[in-house]
């Protein structure tokens, strides 16, 4: 990570998980991470992945309030699959991702940004969600628009056997489940 927002966020989400994969949503306290409080948001792990919240600075790069708009939308067309996947992998296997984002300013100038996603701990009867952190390099403040995806990796630990999509679906199903053929 390279934007000390993103480590003082990725630092304390990482001591609140201890030994779990995740921490709980409601194990992070907003007092803890005051001053990053602007750069964090929330999303649903619905379609498009809309924000839940949106911390002021984050909604003041993009111009408008995110709350319950598409996280994906925010992303060209050449970069949108690639990051719902990325976002797939952090709330379906728990992994976070720190990624590098170059976005167009209003005036055609490119700004340099680093997202970091963080899984919250999957529990039964709630729906997923995620958190994460977008912060510019620059200092200045201007409407951003058409974000790539430049890199990205996952952070921590990694599973040793990463289980097939179709499997990964079931574990995070919840409620009642009817299995075809089992007496």
């Amino acid at each position: 990570m390279k934007h000390p927002s993103s480590r003082e966020f990725y630092a304390y989400w990482d001591e609140k998980r201890g030994d779990a994969r995740a921490p709980d949503r409601s194990e992070i306290e907003p007092g803890a991470v005051r001053e990053l409080l602007g750069d964090i948001f929330v999303l649903s792990y619905a379609a498009g992945y809309p924000f839940r919240v949106a911390g002021t600075r984050v909604c003041a790069l993009l111009g408008y309030d995110l709350k319950d708009r598409s996280f994906s939308a925010l992303f060209a067309a050449e970069s949108r699959r690639e990051i719902e996947e990325v976002v797939a992998v952090v709330a379906e296997e728990q992994l976070a991702a720190v990624a590098g984002i170059t976005a167009i300013s209003e005036d055609g100038r490119p700004a340099h940004l680093e997202l970091l996603l963080l899984p919250f701990n999957a529990r039964a009867h709630s729906p997923l969600s995620l958190t994460g952190l977008l912060a510019p390099f620059e200092s200045e403040h201007r409407q951003l628009g058409d974000f790539k995806l430049t890199s990205w990796r996952y952070v921590g630990h990694q599973p040793q056997r990463l289980v097939p999509r179709a499997l990964r679906k079931l574990a995070v199903a919840r409620g009642f489940m009817v299995y075809e053929g089992l007496r």
